[in-house]
């Protein structure tokens, strides 16, 4: 009984080791790629920056592309993670949580989240990793699911406006994506105050599409489409 308990117990610390080098690979990728581009970057240089054999990478990861999307899924689930808590505290009693968590989420950092967006088209593009392409989108149609069931519900509230859920957490998915754009061009660079930005617009999409801000002569079409 001994034995066997002190094989699980190597076993766990092998599994512990294995995820730690692994963490430390695409934290390592993660700091180049920032720092470099996505064509410079190269599995040796990976290699060198995380002090990890590059044998030992390969161990881990059998391409350069492999660590790439783990890298894009990875921050796709702290995003997920992020607004499953919103959208709790939503259903709390908190209406704009779920906004904010997202807005957060993204605009914390949006350099990150410009180099997400170039990776998974390139990843696309690539014609790899196909199964983790689609796992991306998995997590991404469960996240649109919960929205669309929120929004329907604060809509029911009086909360929101009432139009197809989606406009709402598409409008959400726009003013952050222009946002993140808005950080990422050098017409507007050279300002200092970024970070108080992002917050205002942070804060502009926690009540935007709040039931009293939209007004359209074609209203009733609208609703006959959802």
């Amino acid at each position: 009984m001994q034995n066997n308990s002190s094989s699980a117990e190597r076993i766990r610390e092998k599994k512990k080791l294995f995820l730690a080098r692994e963490q430390k690979i695409t934290k390592a990728a993660l700091e180049l790629l920032l720092e470099e581009g996505i064509d410079r970057v190269t599995v040796s240089k990976i290699a060198s920056q995380s002090e990890i054999g590059k044998g030992t990478v390969y161990k881990h990861f059998l391409t350069k592309n492999e660590i790439l999307i783990r890298i894009v899924l990875d921050y796709e689930r702290t995003i997920t993670k992020s607004l499953t808590l919103g959208i709790e505290r939503a259903e709390s009693g908190d209406s704009g949580a779920a906004a904010k968590a997202y807005f957060q989420s993204r605009l914390e950092n949006p350099r990150r989240d410009r180099l997400m967006q170039q990776l998974e088209a390139r990843l696309i593009d690539s014609g790899e990793v196909i199964a983790q392409i689609e796992e991306l989108h998995r997590l991404r149609r469960s996240n649109e699911d919960s929205l669309a069931g929120l929004m329907t519900e604060l809509i029911g509230r009086g909360v929101l406006e009432d139009v197809p859920a989606h406009f709402h957490y598409l409008a959400c998915w726009a003013l952050a994506q222009g946002a993140v754009e808005l950080y990422s061009n050098r017409t507007w660079d050279y300002r200092a105050d970024t970070a108080e930005l992002m917050e205002f617009i942070t804060n502009i999409g926690v009540t935007m599409g709040n039931r009293g801000q939209y007004r359209s002569s074609n209203s009733e079409d609208i609703k006959s489409a959802k």
